[in-house]
């Protein structure tokens, strides 16, 4: 049986793709279970009521993104 468990979109940011089925991979700012809300990567489907896979990151872990991705992109 699956784990029961609450969320709350604090912020939508923006979409990094759709596929054919109008699943978008977004960004978003989450509150999990009621915590502190963090910054989530995953895909949605087309009436937001679904969700797959994805990876939720902290602040600090975002900083630390963006630095290594400025890298990449500066090769």
């Amino acid at each position: 049986m699956p784990r029961e468990f609450e969320y709350e979109v604090v912020k939508t940011y923006g979409s990094l793709s759709e596929s054919d089925k109008g699943w978008k991979k977004e960004i978003k700012l989450i509150s999990w279970n009621n915590r502190e809300p963090k910054y989530d990567i995953r895909e949605w489907s087309p009436d937001g009521e679904k969700m797959g896979k994805g990876v939720t990151l902290s602040r600090e872990e975002i900083e630390n993104l963006k630095k290594l991705l400025d890298e990449i992109l500066a090769e």
